[in-house]
């Protein structure tokens, strides 16, 4: 199977892209409604995917033309801040931008969490385009 990928240069294993299509049939019910807002283009046309490949990562959603990643984190996420912080500074040293909701957030306050992703879409596509090559050079 060719590899497909937004992000040049990847390497994607089968095992990975299986892992990415399960995740994306088992979204949690807060992921479900951001989803439901973000998909087809609905934030002022701005396209997001789902379960997007950021070798070595799967990250909840993203956003290429702004270079914007999305996290939903659960309660899951409380033991595991170590992992998500170093997690999030390798998604930046790559050039991408990283905005982080609880699941609470977007249950409760969708309307805000949606205003402030649109806010960063608009400012990220503003600036210069997003370096999606790898950090090592690898493209």
């Amino acid at each position: 199977m060719p590899e497909k990928s937004v992000i040049t240069g990847q390497h994607i294993t089968s095992a990975k892209t299986q892992r990415a299509r399960g995740l994306r049939r088992e979204m949690t019910p807060s992921e479900q409604q951001l989803w439901a807002r973000l998909r087809a283009n609905r934030l002022q046309g701005f396209h997001f995917r789902r379960q997007q490949i950021i070798e070595p990562y799967i990250v909840d959603f993203y956003c290429h033309q702004a270079g914007l990643i999305i996290e939903v984190d659960g309660d899951v996420h409380a033991g595991q801040q170590v992992y998500d912080r170093q997690r999030q500074q390798q998604l930046q040293a790559r050039g991408l931008h990283v905005l982080r909701f609880t699941n609470r957030e977007v249950v409760n306050q969708l309307d805000e969490v949606l205003h402030t992703i649109l806010t960063a879409c608009s400012q990220a596509a503003a600036d210069e385009p997003v370096n999606c090559e790898h950090p090592n050079g690898n493209n």
